[in-house]
């Protein structure tokens, strides 16, 4: 069930993420992708930081990791 969860997040985050930063979505594989990795990033970078826990608060977290991995692939591709 771990899994699931895991690609159910990633998925709301990178598409969030999307929206966020570029206005557009990166089609579901995209976005599960941008949010996983998203996910281990804002994990990294804030831990138990939030407030909110439970889904919210790993929503919240994988969303900020991801939009940073937007921004660090913009500027590499420049």
């Amino acid at each position: 069930m771990g899994i699931l969860w895991m690609i159910i997040i990633g998925a709301v985050a990178g598409f969030l993420a999307g929206q966020l930063y570029k206005g557009s979505g990166f089609g579901i594989v995209g976005n599960i992708a941008v949010g996983v990795v998203g996910a281990l990033i804002g994990g990294f970078l804030f831990g138990n930081v939030f407030v909110v826990g439970g889904l919210l608060g790993q929503i919240i977290s994988a969303t900020i990791g991801a939009v940073i991995l937007l921004f660090v692939i913009s500027l590499v591709s420049k």
